[in-house]
C-alpha cells in the first residue's frame, strides 16, 4: 500500500471497530417483565436500533423511537427511527424529542427502557425549557459552536435549556433504565455524552451562566432571563448524583475513541509500522494542537524519536477552532492545513485526519490528506495555505487538491481520528 492508502485503510478499521454490530450484541439484556422501551439519540442511533431489532428475541415485545441527523436513518421494522437537525435542532427534532420524553413517562416498573445515546444527541433530543423556543436554542448553539467552548462547556449550557438532558429523562420514568452509550468525548463520562439525558449532571445554572461569559457569548435575552432564574433558584436544577431517579439507571459506555485507537495501531503494527498512541483525550485549538504534533514528526524523521520510521503517531479527542474568517471547512481540516504549513514539507510525511461520524463539522467530508507535496502543490494551483487558514478556509484548501476524505455518515461516532505517518 501506498502511505495515502495506508492512512485511508487505518481510518476505515478504525471506525470499523466501534460499529454498533461490533460493540452492541454482548451487551443487551434479558428481556423484562413487560415491555422494552428502546429510545435514543445520536449519529449512531439508527444502526444502534437496528442492531438491536437484529439480535432481540423475536417474541419478546419491542418498539419505542430513535432521533438521529438527517441522512444517518437505516431501515428498521419496530423501532421508529425520526431525523432531525445538528449541529443546530430543528422542528422535527422538538416534535420527536417531545414523543421520546412522552414514552419514558410513560413507562412502568415492570418494563425496560433501553436507551441508545451517541454523540450529537444532545442537538437532536432537544426540547426547550418552559419560557423558550426553538429560536433561542438556535441562535445560543450557534454562537457557542462558533466559540472556542469545548463541548463540555456548550453541553453545560444546552442541560440547562432543556427538558431532556442533564438527567431529565431519568427522573420522569419509574422503569428501570440501561443506556448504552457510544462515547465522542474525551474522558468517556456519560454525562458529557449527548448532554446525559439519564446521566446525574454535576453542573448548575451558575455554571451554564459562566460559560457564555467566559466565552463572550452573546445569548437571547430569554435565555439569559432562564438562566438567572435559576440561579437565583427559582427554577429548579437538573438532577443530581444521589437522587432516587438514579437507583434504578445504568449508563454503560459501550465504544470510545481508545477502541478504535488501538484497532488502528494494531494495523499498523501488522504492517510494520510502529504505533504510538498519543491518547483520545487531545483537545485544543486544531492549529496548536497541528503545531504541536508536526514537532513530534520531525523529532522522529531527524532523531528517531521516540523510534525510528516508520512510525506512526495516532491520537484522537475534539479539537475546536475559533471562527474569524467567512471559509469553510471543520476542525479536522484545519488542523491538518495548519500541521502541513508546520511541516513545510518534511520528507517521508503523509497524516489522516477526519471524524469518525463522516462529517467534519458542517461540512460534506470525514476529513482530508496531506503529503509532503501538499503544500507545492496548492502553490503551483494557485492556492495560499497561510490565506486559507487565516480565513478558516481549509475546506478550499483540500478540495483544490482533491485530498478531501469522503465517506459519507459513518453511523457511528467516537471523535476524531488523526494519524500522522513518518515512512
Amino acid at each position: 500500500m501506498t502511505p495515502r492508502e495506508l492512512l485511508a485503510e487505518s481510518f476505515r478499521v478504525a471506525v470499523a471497530s466501534v460499529q454498533a454490530e461490533a460493540v452492541l450484541p454482548v451487551h443487551l439484556p434479558q428481556p423484562p417483565q413487560g415491555k422494552t422501551l428502546v429510545v435514543g439519540a445520536g449519529k449512531a442511533a439508527a444502526a444502534m436500533a437496528r442492531c438491536v431489532e437484529r439480535h432481540w428475541p423475536k417474541q419478546a415485545p419491542l418498539g419505542g423511537l430513535v432521533i438521529t441527523r438527517h441522512g444517518h436513518a437505516l431501515p428498521t421494522e419496530r423501532i421508529e427511527v425520526i431525523e432531525a437537525g445538528h449541529p443546530l435542532p430543528d422542528a422535527a427534532g422538538l416534535d420527536a424529542a417531545q414523543r421520546l420524553h412522552d414514552l419514558c413517562a410513560g413507562a412502568n416498573e415492570n418494563d425496560l427502557i433501553l436507551a441508545l445515546i451517541s454523540g450529537g444527541g444532545s442537538s437532536l433530543l432537544t426540547l426547550p425549557a418552559p419560557g423558550l423556543g426553538l429560536a433561542d436554542i438556535q441562535a445560543t448553539t450557534h454562537a457557542l459552536l462558533r466559540s472556542s467552548a469545548p463541548i463540555e462547556d456548550i453541553n453545560t449550557v444546552r442541560k440547562h435549556l432543556s427538558r431532556t438532558l442533564g438527567g431529565q429523562l431519568a427522573a420522569v420514568t419509574r422503569a428501570p433504565v440501561l443506556a448504552l452509550i457510544v462515547s465522542d468525548v474525551a474522558g468517556d463520562a456519560a454525562t458529557h455524552i449527548a448532554s446525559g439525558p439519564f446521566a446525574p449532571d454535576p453542573t448548575t445554572y451558575a455554571d451554564a451562566l459562566a460559560v457564555l461569559q467566559r466565552w463572550q457569548v452573546g445569548a437571547p435575552e430569554a435565555v439569559t432571563r432562564h438562566l438567572t432564574l435559576g440561579v437565583r433558584g427559582e427554577i429548579a436544577d437538573t438532577p443530581k448524583a444521589g437522587r432516587p431517579c438514579f437507583a434504578h439507571v445504568e449508563n454503560r459506555v459501550i465504544a470510545k475513541g481508545r477502541m478504535a485507537l488501538d484497532a488502528a495501531a494494531s494495523f499498523f503494527a501488522e504492517r510494520g509500522v510502529t504505533p504510538v498512541i498519543l491518547g483520545d483525550t487531545v483537545i485544543g485549538e486544531a492549529r496548536e494542537v497541528a503545531q504541536a504534533h508536526a514537532a513530534l514528526a520531525q523529532e522522529i524523521r531527524h532523531h528517531d524519536r521516540p523510534g525510528p520510521a516508520p512510525v506512526a503517531v495516532l491520537s484522537g479527542g475534539e479539537t475546536s477552532v475559533t471562527v474569524t474568517g467567512p471559509g469553510r471547512g471543520g476542525r479536522n481540516a484545519e488542523y491538518l492545513l495548519s500541521l502541513a504549513l508546520h511541516l513545510n514539507g518534511l520528507a517521508g510525511a503523509y497524516a489522516l485526519a477526519a471524524d469518525t461520524d463522516g462529517i467534519d463539522g458542517t461540512e460534506d467530508n470525514a476529513g482530508a490528506l496531506i503529503a509532503p507535496d501538499s503544500l507545492a502543490r496548492a502553490k503551483q494551483a494557485g492556492i495560499d495555505g497561510q490565506r486559507c487558514l487565516a480565513d478558516n478556509d481549509a475546506y478550499r484548501f483540500f478540495a483544490g487538491l482533491d485530498d478531501l476524505l469522503v465517506t459519507g455518515p459513518t453511523l457511528t461516532n467516537v471523535n476524531d481520528y488523526r494519524a500522522i505517518l513518518i515512512s
